[in-house]
Order: structure tokens, then sequence, then C-alpha cells
């Protein structure tokens, strides 16, 4: 359902590869997992990051083992959602829906609303969406 591609707002994008339908399941985040004690002592600090944070304190980093998925770009009006379920063998999952019908080849956007300790780097989370409701973050709203 899914293919990536050049994305005119941010590097590599992912695209519908059909027509989806309001609601529809897209496809689920893959990568390799680390638990909470494995992300205090790992070094995220590089160029293009592909890290899903659970709210168990765990990561999904899809730069290894990762899927079409981790390339969802940040969007300030997002036409997809990600919500945490239980997979198969009881695991948290990050799965991907579909927020409005959307047309094949369009691209596929998240709001990421990222919270961080601190914004230590001024400008460091700034948005280039374009969205006319962008509020020039990828942090999360306040």
């Amino acid at each position: 359902m899914i293919q990536s591609g050049r994305s005119n707002v941010h590097g590599e994008g992912a695209f519908a590869a059909r027509d989806l339908a309001e609601g529809e399941r897209i496809g689920v985040y893959e990568g390799r997992r680390y638990s909470p004690r494995e992300v205090k002592r790992r070094d995220w600090d590089h160029d293009l990051t592909y890290v899903f944070g659970l709210t168990d304190g765990s990561v999904i980093d899809a730069s290894s083992g990762g899927n079409a998925t981790r390339h969802l770009n940040h969007s300030c009006a997002p036409n997809c959602v990600a919500y945490e379920e239980q997979g198969a063998r009881g695991r948290t999952i990050i799965v991907f829906y579909a927020l409005r019908a959307i047309q094949a080849g369009e691209e596929l956007f998240l709001d990421y609303s990222l919270e961080v300790d601190d914004a230590e780097v001024p400008g460091a989370f700034a948005c280039a969406c374009g969205a006319s409701v962008c509020r020039g973050t990828m942090l999360a709203a306040a």
C-alpha cells in the first residue's frame, strides 16, 4: 500500500500506492526494538532518525529492518495517524491509519508531535510542511 519516493517536503517520503479509504489500515512500523534500558544507553545522534517511541519507553528503530512506513514525513495537517496496538505475539506495535480518503500517489504524513526533554538547539525541530495551519515546529502543540 506504500511506496517510497522523493518528497517535496523532506528527503524521502511515503506515498499511497493505491487509493486509500478513510480509516483504512495502511501498515505497521517495523524495525529493531530497544528496551527502555537500552534506549538510555544508546546514542541516537545521527543525521537521519527513524526512531518511534512507545508509551512503555521502548523504541522501534526502522533504520535497521524497517519498511516504507519509516518514510512518513511530518505535517501539521496530517492525513495519517499512528496508534499503538497489540500484535499477534502480544507485543506492542505501531499501526498507521488513513485519517481521510487518500488518492494514489499522494504523500502520506503524520503529525510527529515530538516531545523532547529540552530543545537545546533553537530551530532543531523546525517544520517545513507548508500547510496553511503549519505551526512552524514538529514539537507537540502546547
